[in-house]
């Protein structure tokens, strides 16, 4: 079931990719009025169509952001020193610098049970995923085009969108 659901996914991708892009990028450049209520509204049916755990495929190909906090955090979960986990799990992405995975799928997901084995103390990047209304719609479409490849949920947040706005 969990193979299906992301394979049903990505080929509904590839029939829709290009028209949502299109509409995020027209949305970014001129957003009409009452676009965050009807993003909230398209947020919130999401999850009635889209689970996670029959997915997972953030955790499979994308890695999150740690903060100074989110290392503190999972290595005194994991019983680690912060430089350690850091030498073990992590590498500074170039260009920005940021601390992320050293490789995908993460390390802490059992690919089995889609579950993540630091859930309690995950880092923040993740709990926010897919960051649907994490901020203004308007702020935050950059982002929606990045995660559309990947994420069932803002796929379907942004279809949802699409009929609400009746485009």
């Amino acid at each position: 079931m969990k193979a299906r659901t992301l394979i049903t996914f990505k080929l509904r991708l590839r029939d829709k990719r290009q028209s949502f892009l299109k509409l995020l990028r027209r949305l970014d450049r001129k957003p009409p009025r009452g676009l965050q209520k009807i993003a909230v509204n398209a947020a919130a049916e999401v999850w009635d169509h889209v689970d996670c755990l029959s997915c997972a495929n953030c955790c499979k190909v994308m890695t999150p952001t740690y903060t100074n906090a989110d290392i503190k955090r999972i290595a005194a979960h994991l019983e680690m020193s912060e430089k350690d986990f850091k030498t073990q799990w992590l590498k500074k992405e170039r260009g920005t610098g940021e601390w992320i995975n050293k490789s995908t799928p993460c390390q802490f997901l059992d690919g089995k049970t889609n579950l993540c084995s630091i859930y309690d103390v995950r880092p923040a990047d993740c709990a926010g995923f897919p960051h649907l209304t994490k901020k203004r719609v308007v702020d935050y479409l950059h982002v929606h085009i990045q995660n559309i490849d990947e994420c069932p949920a803002t796929f379907k947040m942004v279809e949802r969108m699409e009929e609400m706005l009746g485009k």
